[in-house]
């Protein structure tokens, strides 16, 4: 059994998200830490880029920050300090990029590194659907799961990218539960069933306010929910100084989604 699939074996897993260098890469190592104490299941780590067309304003600045730190803060970095977190963390990580970055650094190379590192998965953030397999058959040689992302679309298009989906669905929640037309599906039980209806592979839930209200909402619906803007944003004002604020705002998910 894969390290993914193991963290959602007989619980409701709560995936923690944060950007790599933000503050600094140590203490981001400090708050994956942090984020396994407090019960979270599998971490998310996003990779800073200067165009993260695909994020909110609130982790956009967070790219802004980790990359504006002295030094800056490269893929290598990155992957050193993953490297040296796999050490004591036992989590499976997963990276959140954009497909520029594993180009420019190149497939072959990006996809050895996670697997030498302890990387498990990785979200490309801009890759359609369409173009995964180039992406995926080297992926695949390393044992990294690519994971799917799934937004409020037709049943058939649902269908299709659930089927081809490994580790864990992404499934993104949109802000209101209603769409102009007819054919888009924007109702997040019904987006589950249908997925649903055509894998095993666990579906989890990333919405925009993550509080254990959002938690409990899709506690019976989805497989786990993830926690990103939440904790970007006590990082964000905290800074250096957010240990116990990023504990105690996984903590508080985690106990919600038990």
């Amino acid at each position: 059994m894969s390290k993914i699939k193991a963290a959602f074996t007989d619980k409701k897993a709560v995936l923690g998200f944060l950007t790599a260098g933000d503050p600094t890469l140590k203490k981001t190592e400090e708050y994956i830490a942090e984020m396994e104490k407090a019960g979270a299941a599998i971490i998310e780590i996003g990779i800073p880029f200067s165009d993260p067309v695909a994020e909110g304003q609130m982790i956009q600045e967070a790219n802004i920050r980790a990359l504006s730190q002295e030094g800056g803060c490269t893929t290598d970095m990155v992957f050193d300090m993953v490297k040296n977190v796999t050490k004591t963390v036992s989590l499976p990580i997963v990276f959140v990029a954009y497909l520029n970055t594993l180009f420019r650094y190149g497939y072959d190379k990006f996809f050895n590194r996670c697997k030498e590192c302890g990387v498990d998965g990785i979200i490309v953030q801009d890759m359609p659907f369409e173009e995964k397999n180039e992406v995926k058959e080297v992926a695949d040689n390393y044992d990294v799961d690519i994971i799917s992302i799934i937004v409020p679309s037709s049943e058939e298009r649902i269908k299709e990218i659930a089927r081809d989906a490994t580790g864990y669905i992404y499934l993104l929640a949109p802000s209101k539960q209603q769409s102009s037309d007819e054919k888009t599906i924007s109702d997040v039980p019904q987006i589950v069933d249908i997925i649903k209806s055509v894998t095993d592979t666990p579906v989890v839930v990333a919405v925009s306010n993550n509080s254990a209200y959002s938690s409990v909402k899709y506690k019976t619906t989805a497989d786990g929910i993830i926690v990103g803007n939440g904790t970007v944003q006590i990082i964000g004002e905290h800074g250096a100084d957010a240990n116990q604020y990023v504990y105690d705002h996984v903590k508080l998910i985690v106990d919600a989604m038990k």
